[in-house]
C-alpha cells in the first residue's frame, strides 16, 4: 500500500470533526442534514414523506406558503374492481424510512433545490360514495394548481387520477407518461364510468387529457379486450413484452418524442412492477417490469416539463415483507426530482 497516500487520507478523515466533502450537492445535502455529528432519526414523530415538514394550512394559502411541490394523500379507494385496500397506501409510503434525500443516479438532492412540504390528505365528504370523493379531490387539486405549487400524489386507487386530471388540464390538455400493467381506459363497469378501470378514457372525453400526447408503458394481462380505446384515440401502448425487446433507452426517446414540450403528467401504478417484486396490489398482473427498469425509465424523464406525479394502488395489507412500499417510496422520489428539476423555485423571501 502506498503509505504517503495513507498518510495523506490519515490526516483528512482520520481526527476530523465533521466529514470533508467536495461534491457541492453533498455539501448541501449535508448542511441541511445534519447539525454536528447528528441527524434526525427517520423513526421518530409523525410520518410525513422524506420527513418533510407537516403544513396542511399550505392548500387555503394563496401561494401554498411559498411551496414549489406539495405532496398529497389521497386515501380513497372506492373506484376498485379487485381487492380493496389502497386507502392505506398513503401511510404504508409515508412510513417509509429508507428513500432519499440524494438520487445517486440523477445526482440531485431535490430538498435543497426547491421547497417542499407535505401537506396532509384531501378532505373529502363521504366514505361511501365515490362521485362525491371525486368532486373533492377535483376541487382540492383547482386550488392547488391555483396556488402555483406542484402536486406530488401518492394513492389511493387510480381513478383518483381522472379528478386530478380534470383540474390540471382544465386549461390546457396535459400529455401523460402512465406505468401500469392496465391501459385503465375501458368503459362502464356494473353502472359506474368513474372506476379505476376507466380515468384515462373519461379524461380524453372531458378534452382535459391529450390521447396523441399519451403514452402507456408496462401493459399486459387477460383485460386486453377492455382497452381498444386506448388505439382508437391515439394512445401509444406498450407492452411489457414490448419494452423487454426495444430496451428502456428505446422506450425512454419515444415517451421523450410522443409527449414533446408541452405540459406533461406522470402517473405511476405500483402494479406495473412484477407482483415478485411488488405484490401489495389490488390488480397484480405477472410478467412486469422491474423495479431496476422502473427507476432506470423515470430518471429517463428528467427535464420534461411536468405539471405533477402519483403513485397509486399501494395495498400494504397484502405484503408483509413492505417491499411494495419501499418501491413505491422510491418511485415517489424519483416523481419528487423530475417535478424540482420541471419547477423554477419561487424567489427566496428576504
Amino acid at each position: 500500500m502506498d503509505q504517503h497516500k495513507l498518510e495523506q487520507l490519515r490526516q483528512r478523515y482520520g481526527n476530523a470533526a465533521s466529514e470533508p466533502v467536495e461534491d457541492p450537492v453533498f455539501q448541501a445535502v449535508l448542511a441541511q442534514q445534519f447539525t454536528g455529528d447528528r441527524r434526525k432519526w427517520p423513526f421518530s414523530d409523525p410520518a410525513t414523506f422524506l420527513s418533510l415538514p407537516f403544513q396542511p394550512e399550505a392548500a387555503s394559502l394563496p401561494d401554498a406558503g411559498g411551496l414549489d411541490v406539495a405532496v398529497i394523500g389521497v386515501p380513497m379507494d372506492l373506484g376498485v374492481t379487485n381487492r380493496a385496500g389502497s386507502r392505506l397506501g398513503p401511510r404504508a409510503v409515508r412510513g417509509v424510512e429508507r428513500v432519499g434525500p440524494v438520487e445517486h443516479a440523477l445526482h440531485i438532492a431535490p430538498l435543497t433545490e426547491i421547497r417542499a412540504a407535505d401537506i396532509g390528505d384531501v378532505p373529502m365528504g363521504s366514505r361511501f360514495d365515490l362521485a362525491t370523493c371525486h368532486a373533492d379531490i377535483e376541487a382540492f387539486y383547482h386550488r392547488i394548481k391555483a396556488t402555483g405549487a406542484l402536486p406530488l400524489t401518492v394513492g389511493g386507487d387510480h381513478s383518483i387520477t381522472y379528478p386530478i386530471l380534470r383540474a390540471l388540464g382544465a386549461e390546457r390538455p396535459v400529455g401523460l407518461i402512465h406505468i401500469d400493467a392496465h391501459c385503465d381506459t375501458s368503459g362502464t363497469y356494473e353502472g359506474s364510468k368513474f372506476h379505476h378501470g376507466a380515468p384515462f378514457r373519461q379524461a380524453v372525453l372531458d378534452g382535459v387529457l391529450d390521447p396523441e400526447r399519451t403514452i402507456q408503458i408496462g401493459i399486459r394481462g387477460g383485460a386486453e379486450y377492455l382497452w381498444e380505446f386506448s388505439k382508437q384515440s391515439g394512445m401509444r401502448v406498450i407492452h411489457a413484452e414490448e419494452f423487454a425487446a426495444m430496451g428502456v433507452e428505446a422506450v425512454i426517446q419515444e415517451a421523450r418524442h410522443i409527449v414533446g414540450d408541452g405540459p406533461v403528467y406522470l402517473s405511476f401504478d405500483i402494479d406495473s412492477v412484477d407482483p415478485g417484486f411488488a405484490p401489495g396490489t389490488g390488480t397484480p398482473e405477472v410478467g412486469g417490469l422491474t423495479p431496476r427498469e422502473v427507476l432506470a425509465l423515470m430518471r429517463g424523464l428528467v427535464g420534461l416539463p411536468f405539471v405533477g406525479a402519483d403513485v397509486v394502488e399501494v395495498a400494504p395489507q397484502y405484503d408483509h415483507t413492505t417491499n411494495t412500499a419501499q418501491i413505491a417510496a422510491q418511485v415517489l422520489f424519483v416523481e419528487l426530482c423530475l417535478l424540482a428539476r420541471a419547477r423554477k423555485p419561487r424567489p427566496q423571501q428576504a
